[in-house]
């Protein structure tokens, strides 16, 4: 009899300072942590703030290149190497299961707020990895939709994985700051407290939460990526929060798992 395949699950992670890459801290070895507690993917599937695009793009390249987008940062941090192989059929396979047009792209490949992650979870870089854009022209209940969409992936092992962060104010960081400001708690809270009791429309409808959405970020880039999380959460997961704080003032490191 062949060996089934596990379910795999659904993970959003709060990447942060793309620093996390090169250093040994809380949140790095909460992203090591996770890794253990849940089976091997197949493959993964990230969708990553740092695709934010005009339409829905994927990548199919059998060798996805690695994208360097970020500046400013030291030199060690553009000397990390982390290169998956890619996953052509299940790119493939997502395509055909999101309805709106999904186009093919592979000028784009793995960016930092995908390997940043990865490379702590996932050292040896021996999982084929594949990527979906961000529509910044959708709705945020778009971006659920198609999380529903391809939540079937979980199924054929795929993980699901979103990168962003919930509160992302770089106009309000104070990067001596170990704590969050106090709107950056409340909002953070608030979502929270909304996926643990599974009102999933209290966060898609996030201005709900009321001033402190206003302040959490200006653009939904790294907030979105929760929403296909959500989006491909089936009705029976647990939910594991983790690396649950913010930091720097205004950035939220809150993680979830969905199980």
């Amino acid at each position: 009899m062949a060996n089934a395949i596990n379910t795999m699950p659904a993970l959003f992670v709060g990447h942060g300072s793309p620093m996390n890459a090169i250093e040994d801290n809380e949140f790095t070895r909460g992203w090591e942590k996770i890794a253990l507690q849940i089976p091997k993917p197949k493959a993964i599937l990230s969708i990553s703030a740092h695709w934010y695009t005009e339409g829905t793009m994927i990548t199919d390249a059998p060798q996805p290149k690695m994208v360097y987008d970020m500046y400013g940062f030291p030199d060690a941090l553009y000397e990390v190497v982390y290169r998956p192989k890619g996953a052509p059929e299940l790119a493939q396979l997502a395509k055909t299961l999101i309805t709106k047009e999904v186009k093919i792209d592979n000028s784009w490949g793995c960016d930092h707020g995908t390997w940043s992650v990865l490379s702590k979870m996932y050292p040896e870089a021996d999982i084929p990895v594949f990527q979906l854009s961000i529509d910044g022209n959708a709705s945020a209940e778009s971006q659920f939709k198609i999380g529903q969409e391809i939540s079937a992936l979980r199924d054929q092992g795929i993980l699901i994985f979103g990168s962003g962060n919930i509160v992302h104010n770089l106009s309000r960081v104070s990067w001596e700051m170990e704590s969050g400001y106090p709107w950056a708690v409340e909002f953070d809270d608030y979502i929270k407290d909304n996926i643990i009791i599974k009102q999933y429309e209290n966060v898609i409808n996030y201005k709900t939460a009321g001033e402190s959405s206003q302040l959490a970020f200006y653009t939904p880039d790294h907030f979105y990526p929760l929403l296909y999380v959500l989006g491909a959460a089936k009705e029976d997961d647990q939910v594991t929060v983790f690396n649950d704080s913010c930091t720097m003032g205004s950035m939220s490191m809150t993680s979830y798992l969905f199980n």
